[in-house]
């Protein structure tokens, strides 16, 4: 079994769709290990976004990682999780995410696209780590 991050933006608060979301998880399989609804801090958004510091959106990604609750969670998976939730994600740009998947279903802006989930086992272990610190990986 491996794990993987997600965070269920403020969008998908706001919207009322964590239900619909967390749902397609569950029946696909996957089980949550942590599920924690949190007002994020700017400084905890910086070091989650940090690969992104530079460029020109990122201020506006902090901005909106902050401005509402949102959903930090763990899933657990086989080996393949991080792809398997990927795929589930759809592409960032919601207008180009294909039917069936989460963004090409209920998303409707790029930047505003209800979901993060980690790109790799390497950045699920640290978005775990930094998200979930009292967290220990077997």
């Amino acid at each position: 079994m491996a794990t993987t991050f997600i965070i269920l933006k403020p969008d998908a608060v706001e919207r009322g769709l964590v239900g619909e979301i967390l749902g397609r998880f569950e029946r696909r399989g996957l089980s949550f290990l942590a599920l924690e609804l949190r007002q994020l801090d700017k400084a905890v958004v910086q070091r989650h976004y940090i690969e992104h510091k530079d460029k020109p959106f990122y201020d506006d990604l902090v901005t909106f990682l902050t401005r509402g609750p949102v959903i930090v969670g763990v899933i657990e998976g086989p080996s393949q999780v991080v792809e398997i939730v990927r795929a589930m994600m759809g592409t960032t740009d919601s207008g180009k995410a294909s039917p069936g998947t989460i963004r090409g279903d209920l998303a409707m802006l790029v930047d505003e696209n209800l979901i993060h989930g980690s790109d790799s086992p390497e950045a699920a272990e640290r978005e775990i780590g930094l998200f979930f610190p009292e967290f220990r990986l077997a």
